[in-house]
């Protein structure tokens, strides 16, 4: 049963660390944007601010798979996760994987809740 506490985060580090490092390093093709999308992309990209992104998303789920650090890693992914919402209603206009990795956040800082006692 201690097994099944690990799943969610050992799911968001694949999620983030694929995302992460599929910035720096091309490991699947990128379908084109077009649109809002593409502009805001593009925006973004020439800025380098997703390069930060991307860097905090592959810390993110690094320390996500350390058990002693998922509070610190939820407190990095959260709000990550909260802009994927924005974009896919925002620029998309349909939730897609943000559904998933918003339950996941959630499912975790659930489990990690005496860590988060002090914020209250």
């Amino acid at each position: 049963m201690k097994f099944l506490t690990h799943v969610p985060a050992a799911i968001l580090a694949f999620l983030f660390l694929f995302g992460g490092l599929s910035f720096f390093f091309p490991l699947v093709p990128v379908p084109p944007m077009t649109g809002n999308s593409f502009t805001f992309f593009n925006l973004l990209g020439t800025t380098g601010y997703m390069a930060v992104v991307k860097i905090l998303e592959i810390m993110g789920g690094v320390l996500i798979i350390l058990p002693t650090k998922r509070a610190l890693a939820t407190l990095i992914l959260a709000p990550i996760s909260v802009n994927i919402f924005l974009f896919e209603i925002c620029m998309i206009g349909i939730p897609g994987i943000s559904i998933l990795l918003i339950a996941l956040i959630g499912l975790v800082i659930y489990q990690e809740k005496q860590k988060f006692m002090a914020l209250i």
